[in-house]
């Protein structure tokens, strides 16, 4: 008879036995497997009591259960194994044959199944879902890191990094690593220096605070050679493409990644492409884009700059005087998350995530868009609107203003926004 210690792994070996074999995971299993273990306790130590099911059969012990849910899981690994073994060898094809690594029709049809299979076998077709949607991002982001929208005939150049220390210097730096082109780095803490790598450097990429942003174009700009690119990764994006078309004869292409250094992956990232010159090489920095899954959006300088008023710096600001009244009313956040509802929680995490990063990254986004006064002014002037409604009890008021913001964000936005919103909320609630 085995030790108590050793029979928890014995009936996970039973188990496992008999869940594990790939050729037999589509057969229909059991309602009952046949596994038949023995448990004999030694002298006082207590064992749960024995259940017994509403037939009259005894049912099984909850460790027993537990392990055989543990065998199926193994199983579901593996099998989720040999789906990206698979998604490999898909890499491979689309990059021979040069298809693009999403299909939105084939997405479409496996979902399709998917919930249609799920449903039939009594399991919830939007669970099910959401479970597809995450294996066929995986499996996107397989794909984009095996090169697979990466054309044979493109040849690996050297880019050099302005700061590639820094937090989006490191993404960027690791992405074109990836790419296959050779990266130079350059930070205040390297031995290299920007003016000797923008000498050498094929692409010239400047990551640095928005407020030295003009400085070190000037200084690189005219040591890049005539047939070289030189980008910015920077949030505004008027005075920095000015500065460069002026520093140098190389070509230029303004960017502003859209997202955070800290994302799992560019897989549905978005990244703003403003022109400034010289076309081949913008086809090139879209198609190494394209080959990490990065969603591009073009827009003049100008025009990036307005909406960044609102994209940033009003998303920012609402944030900031969010964090900041609750500081300042004292009521301490474990206390508020007591009755927090999902949707205090998620705006609660976002101004957390907001407070920890850097206040030398957020300030200049702010301080230096041409437009910050006239949203700030905005902001004002609504919350003031607002608290004088509520403070004279005025429901009336309080409806147009609903109206009006209804009217705005029009209804197809509205059905969008319940459902989205929604599906976030769920998968808090979730892990929470």
């Amino acid at each position: 008879m085995p030790a108590p210690s050793t029979m928890a792994s014995r009936i996970q070996w039973c188990s496992f036995s008999f869940f594990i074999s790939p050729s037999r995971s589509s057969r229909r299993l059991p309602t009952k497997p046949a596994l038949s273990v023995r448990f004999s306790a030694p002298r006082n130590h207590q064992y749960p009591t024995v259940v017994r099911m509403d037939d009259g059969t005894q049912a099984r012990p909850l460790a027993v259960l537990r392990a055989l849910i543990d065998a199926v899981d193994r199983d579901m690994l593996q099998l989720l194994g040999r789906r990206m073994a698979l998604v490999a060898e898909v890499a491979q094809s689309k990059r021979s044959t040069g298809k693009r690594i999403r299909d939105f029709e084939r997405e479409r049809e496996v979902l399709d199944d998917r919930r249609q299979r799920a449903s039939q076998l009594g399991l919830s077709a939007g669970v099910i879902e959401s479970m597809w949607r995450l294996v066929l991002w995986a499996s996107r982001d397989k794909q984009a890191s095996l090169r697979a929208e990466v054309p044979l005939d493109v040849e690996p150049v050297t880019v050099a990094v302005i700061g590639g220390h820094g937090g989006m210097g490191r993404l960027f730096a690791r992405t074109f690593s990836d790419l296959g082109h050779a990266v130079m780095v350059v930070d205040l803490d390297t031995e290299l220096t920007a003016v000797e790598a923008a000498r050498h450097a094929d692409v010239v990429v400047i990551s640095v605070p928005i407020e030295v942003t003009e400085e070190v174009i000037r200084e690189v700009g005219p040591h890049l050679r005539p047939s070289a690119l030189l980008m910015d990764l920077t949030s505004v994006k008027a005075a920095p493409l000015q500065a460069m078309l002026e520093s140098t004869e190389a070509s230029v292409v303004g960017t502003h990644p859209m997202f955070g250094p800290n994302v799992h992956s560019l897989q549905g990232q978005r990244i703003v492409i403003c022109s400034g010159r010289g076309e081949p090489w913008e086809a090139w920095l879209r198609e190494m884009l394209r080959a990490r899954g990065v969603e591009v959006t073009d827009a003049e300088a100008d025009q990036h700059d307005r909406a960044m008023a609102v994209v940033q710096v009003l998303n920012h600001f609402q944030t900031q005087v969010m964090g900041l009244t609750l500081a300042r009313l004292g009521v301490p956040v474990q206390e508020s998350l007591r009755f927090a509802s999902p949707a205090y929680l998620m705006e609660l995490y976002v101004a957390g995530r907001h407070f920890v990063q850097s206040p030398a990254l957020y300030g200049p986004i702010e301080m230096r868009n041409p437009r910050t006064a006239d949203v700030t002014a905005a902001f004002r002037a609504s919350a003031q609107e607002l608290a004088q409604i509520l403070e004279a009890k005025d429901q009336s008021a309080f409806e147009g203003i609903f109206d009006e913001v209804r009217r705005y964000y029009g209804e197809e936005f509205e059905r969008e926004a319940a459902e989205q919103s929604s599906f976030l909320i769920d998968r808090l609630v979730e892990r929470s």
